[in-house]
């Protein structure tokens, strides 16, 4: 059941259903998705206006747009009666998908060869800079690499209740004609597939074999061993012909930005009655992670309201 008070919407994740990690992959995981709701950030409300934007069809385009405001991310409002007329706003719940859509943004631009020049830069209007976003911890403002947050299940965790429900993909598939021309396309690669993203979880928490990974997520070998060359194809992952163990590369650890503010962000939004489906530590420091994006240049916290893209 989805509530929604002073502008934000939370659904109540069913107990012993899909968790949060399973409701964000739904979502978060289509690429159109992300792009209307990348145009809605950008201030697009009215569906010509999103038509105009993107290469999407109607068809397309008219689905999201009723996902996105069944799901409470965007809010369906009448502007005009003769002839009728509806806008879509953004809603907190959507607007607070900003620190995922950056951190997108930055990763693809920065490891991702031909948006280097592709995407432009973004901008921090409170200093006036250029600027790369700096993922710090929020309980004790220190940057947080890969190698510093720890990750357990909580109480609504667990493998089984953290992949994307089946019809999200068959949505999917009955999209695949109309595919957007691929603006993040390895950022898909991890977000995209059902496997994907349990594997890159592991990963990041240690699992490094074939068989490590089939025995925690009870994968299928076939999708597993394709997801894990996708990967390496990527530069996401790499391995050596001496003992086969999977391990992140720089690029494939740059990766963390995502997967935090994507959970973190998740987890507000699809809370269980058990409890969170998993707990984040900074290492070292043994208080909770929740993640913080600082601006590299002046240091200050950044906002939604606060970033813009540097226009060519």
């Amino acid at each position: 059941m989805t509530s929604c008070a002073d502008g934000w919407c939370v659904t109540d994740a069913r107990t012993g259903g899909t968790n949060a990690v399973g409701q964000m992959l739904s979502l978060v995981g289509d690429e159109w998705t992300l792009l209307v709701m990348q145009q809605a950030l950008l201030g697009a409300t009215r569906y010509g206006e999103f038509r105009t934007r993107l290469p999407i069809s109607n068809s397309v385009l008219t689905r999201r747009l009723g996902s996105l405001t069944e799901d409470g991310l965007l809010q369906r409002h009448r502007y005009q009666e003769r002839p009728p007329r509806d806008e879509y706003l953004i809603t907190a719940r959507g607007r607070a998908l900003w620190p995922v859509l950056l951190s997108i943004w930055e990763w693809e631009r920065h490891w991702v060869p031909e948006h280097r020049e592709s995407l432009p830069a973004m901008r921090h209007l409170r200093c006036g800079a250029d600027f790369t976003p700096v993922l710090m911890c929020g309980s004790c403002d220190a940057p947080t690499t890969s190698g510093e947050v720890t990750a357990v299940w909580g109480p609504s965790g667990g493998w089984d209740r953290s992949l994307p429900v089946v019809t999200t993909r068959r949505r999917s598939e009955d999209d695949r004609r109309d595919s957007p021309s691929g603006q993040f396309p390895q950022t898909m690669s991890v977000l995209g597939n059902r496997w994907a993203f349990a594997i890159l979880v592991a990963a990041f928490t240690g699992t490094s074999r074939f068989s490590e990974f089939q025995r925690v997520l009870a994968a299928p070998p076939a999708s597993l061993a394709d997801r894990l060359q996708t990967f390496r194809a990527n530069g996401i992952l790499t391995t050596t012909d001496e003992d086969r163990q999977y391990r992140l590369t720089p690029k494939g650890a740059a990766f963390l930005p995502v997967l935090v503010t994507a959970l973190a962000w998740a987890q507000r939004s699809f809370p269980a009655a058990e409890g969170p489906a998993v707990l984040l530590t900074h290492a070292g420091h043994e208080h909770p992670f929740f993640p913080v994006l600082t601006c590299d240049q002046c240091g200050e916290r950044l906002t939604g309201a606060a970033v813009s893209a540097v226009e060519s």
